[in-house]
């Protein structure tokens, strides 16, 4: 197992569209890094410091099986990120409800 200190946060870790992708292909499996590289138009070594990224915003797990080192997801950190967007749901519910008062009136 990991024990990586945090260097970088949640935020940090997903702002790169990789980072996502790669979480959403650990989502409930665990791959080896060389089959997560395949899915991906980039060397082995690029993937393998996207994965140290979330390793380090403790969003993934690695463990050393024989000679390759395998990821499992560890979604428990993204709690912190829903928190912080349910804030900003009022928001959108706010516009929401102004675009269809808006649609109603129009329709009278």
């Amino acid at each position: 197992m990991s024990t990586s200190p945090k260097k970088h946060d949640v935020f940090q870790a997903i702002a790169d569209p990789t980072r996502r992708e790669i979480l959403k292909l650990l989502a409930g499996r665990e791959l080896a890094v060389t089959e997560i590289a395949e899915r991906f138009p980039m060397s082995r070594t690029a993937v393998s410091k996207h994965l140290l990224i979330l390793d380090e915003a403790g969003l993934v797990l690695s463990r050393k099986t024989g000679r390759e080192k395998r990821y499992t997801l560890q979604a428990e950190p993204l709690s912190e990120l829903e928190q912080w967007l349910s804030y900003f749901e009022q928001f959108w519910q706010n516009k929401m409800s102004m675009l269809k008062h808006l649609a109603e009136r129009k329709e009278n």
